[in-house]
């Protein structure tokens, strides 16, 4: 067990974090298994407060995010945002409308350049400038608690022993049980991102995130797209919000099916036939979105004495610690919400307590974004959530139609819903269904964080004719009709 010499102030994250050296100045020894997005950010803070840190990649440098899903992905959605745009706009009457001709090779190679880009300027740059750390290509497995082999791409194996370890090792598209869909060329989300061709008939199984991001970029390029949701779009969230994609959807010739379930899979003469219970579909291609599998297997967890969950999850609690002493965990291969600004979070607080520091990640004001449009972006907690949690509350919801600016944009799709404690009034939870919930959701957080009242809310000054002054004129709707006020009332 290492002693620490010295300390210094991690005034970013409010708490003393001791530098990583003992008695003798030797440096701590930090092994982490993973590049992303957790995993960089535990490696540069560790290096930070004066750790060696060996980063061990089976793969691509730079994990999911910006190699295979946050940047791709949204840079495919901005291109169809854009496609859908010059299609049909709300000002179509004044500003004629054209067909855009899609060229998905210019598309897909102006995407990876920027993937290209990004990859080397945030991750592979960063370790070829940071001498402190040290990068194994190989795959990664436990010995025991203090000890890892490494199959190193190159050929052979090499043995690590460290002081602590950081597994951050991501997860992977997750394919479901159904008959005869792994004889099939289906694609996962990774497959969709960099598909050569826009399909005639798109068919996409899955009702969450990635599923709807996906079917409403290639539906805007081009494809004929059909939903198989088994239950109805976003079903853990507030019911507002998938009613409000649905009709979204529909809108747009999106075929979303509800309770709908594929019972059998089958390829044949270079189509997909999906049995249903409205009979069979035949489809050019078929996306399979139904969630993400944590990337625990192979790494002998067991021989470390590290928990898991029933999903194969590593169980963390908030300072990050597995149940194995001296071993932490960050990101998607945990219990964890599987965003990357969380897994980011997470690895920094990680390293801080690998190094002699006391920190926690408090996730109770997450914000969470969806890319569709209308996008979806929620804070704290729902009514239901809520609820379950003991919490009596009063929310209301405004419609778009009360937003000056939603109004000047002709585009009134949507809502804002503001979620408060009951008894004290104090804003709990913010659920948005807007062309720009994403930009408008970090407001939310901030009050959430500041355990500011509706009311007070309701008083704060906001600019005219911004959306975000929609939040303003919700919190003003617990005492008030806002459709009876002034424009820009206070």
């Amino acid at each position: 067990m290492l002693s620490c010499a010295s300390t210094s102030i991690c005034t970013d994250l409010g708490f003393t974090a001791k530098l990583a050296t003992d008695t003798n100045q030797r440096q701590l020894q930090i092994a982490i298994i993973g590049s992303g997005g957790g995993a960089m950010a535990a490696a540069l803070k560790a290096v930070e407060l004066g750790a060696q840190v060996t980063l061990i990649e089976r793969s691509t440098i730079g994990g999911t995010c910006v190699n295979i899903g946050c940047v791709p992905s949204k840079i495919m959605i901005r291109a169809a945002h854009i496609a859908h745009q010059r299609r049909h706009s709300p000002f179509d009457a004044g500003i004629s409308a054209a067909q855009p001709v899609i060229d998905r090779s210019q598309l897909l190679a102006q995407q990876q350049a920027r993937v290209d880009e990004l990859r080397h300027a945030k991750y592979e740059g960063i370790l070829e400038k940071t001498p402190a750390i040290t990068v194994l290509r190989g795959e990664a497995r436990f010995t025991d608690s203090q000890h890892l082999m490494v199959r190193l791409n190159s050929g052979g194996e090499q043995a690590l022993a460290f002081d602590r370890c950081l597994i951050a090792t991501g997860a992977r598209p997750a394919v479901p049980p159904i008959p005869g869909l792994l004889g099939t060329p289906f694609w996962t989300s990774t497959d969709a991102l960099v598909s050569q061709d826009i399909p005639p008939r798109l068919a996409v199984i899955g009702s969450s995130v990635v599923a709807l991001e996906l079917a409403q970029a290639f539906a805007r390029l081009g494809s004929k797209v059909t939903i198989f949701a088994r239950s109805t779009l976003f079903s853990r969230e507030d019911p507002a919000i998938g009613e409000a994609l649905t009709a979204a959807f529909r809108a747009e010739a999106i075929d979303v099916l509800e309770h709908s379930q594929a019972s059998h899979v089958a390829y044949v003469s270079g189509e997909f036939v999906l049995s249903t219970d409205q009979g069979d579909r035949c489809f050019d291609k078929l996306l399979v979105a139904t969630g993400r599998s944590h990337n625990t297997a192979g790494l002998a967890l067991g021989s470390a004495g590290i928990a898991v969950n029933l999903q194969g999850a590593i169980v963390i609690d908030k300072a990050m610690h597995t149940s194995a002493t001296h071993i932490y965990a960050a990101g998607d291969c945990t219990d964890q919400p599987q965003f990357v600004y969380v897994a980011a979070a997470a690895g920094t607080r990680a390293a801080i307590n690998m190094t002699g520091g006391e920190a926690a990640l408090d996730l109770s004001a997450m914000p969470a974004v969806v890319f569709t449009d209308p996008q979806v972006a929620t804070v704290g907690l729902s009514e239901l959530h809520a609820h379950l949690n003991g919490i009596a509350t009063d929310s209301r919801t405004l419609s778009l139609d009360n937003v000056p600016r939603a109004l000047a944009n002709f585009d009134t799709r949507g809502f804002i819903k503001l979620v408060a404690d009951a008894e004290s009034g104090q804003l709990i939870g913010v659920q948005i269904v807007a062309p720009d919930a994403g930009e408008m959701i970090q407001t939310a957080v901030m009050a959430i964080r500041a355990q500011i009242t509706v009311k007070e809310l309701a008083n704060t000054l906001f600019p005219y004719l911004t959306m975000v002054e929609g939040l303003k004129l919700c919190a003003q709707t617990f005492t008030k009709d806002v459709s009876q006020l002034s424009c820009c009332a206070g």
